[in-house]
């Protein structure tokens, strides 16, 4: 966290865009907690509270959309090359891409508030040829409740103290 304190104090806002951009595609970068420091530094006048989130949004849904494009360009290859030796077999796939197409879109608003997930959902979002249109707009509900929760929190906890 305290490289990230250094960064955004270097860099700010493209900085904040840059690491929930790299943290949503799977980097290991606290998103939370980061977007908890940039509500609190909003509420000491440190950011503007609406910019942060129009930033947030805008590096968590890039990621999201990164991650999309992967899953739909490599992940089917790669799943069928190593698949077996993570212990997920075709039949497994076709279980769980059914029941993706079915409840995918909650799985995905509901992903990004889970660490780990939210970069699975995106992923195979477009491994299971989630129509991007669909993809889009579910990802932005999304992202942008996250990003509007973490951020309200440390905004919240910064007015308090």
């Amino acid at each position: 966290m305290e490289l990230a304190k250094e960064v955004i104090s270097q860099y700010g806002y493209f900085a904040i865009y840059g690491l929930l951009a790299l943290g949503v595609v799977g980097m290991p970068i606290p998103d939370e907690v980061l977007m908890t420091f940039v509500g609190y530094l909003a509420s000491i006048s440190v950011l503007n509270y609406c910019v942060s989130i129009v930033v947030c949004f805008g590096g968590a849904f890039t990621g999201g959309l990164l991650s999309y494009t992967i899953g739909r360009k490599a992940g089917r290859p790669l799943f069928n090359k190593y698949g077996k030796w993570i212990g997920i077999n075709a039949k497994r796939f076709s279980r769980v891409e059914s029941w993706f197409m079915k409840y995918g879109s909650w799985s995905i608003i509901l992903g990004y508030f889970i660490p780990g997930v939210r970069n699975l959902m995106c992923c195979f979002s477009g491994m299971s040829r989630m129509a991007m249109s669909r993809y889009i707009l579910v990802s932005g509900i999304g992202a942008f409740v996250w990003c509007v929760v973490f951020i309200s929190i440390g905004f919240y906890v910064g007015v308090l103290t």
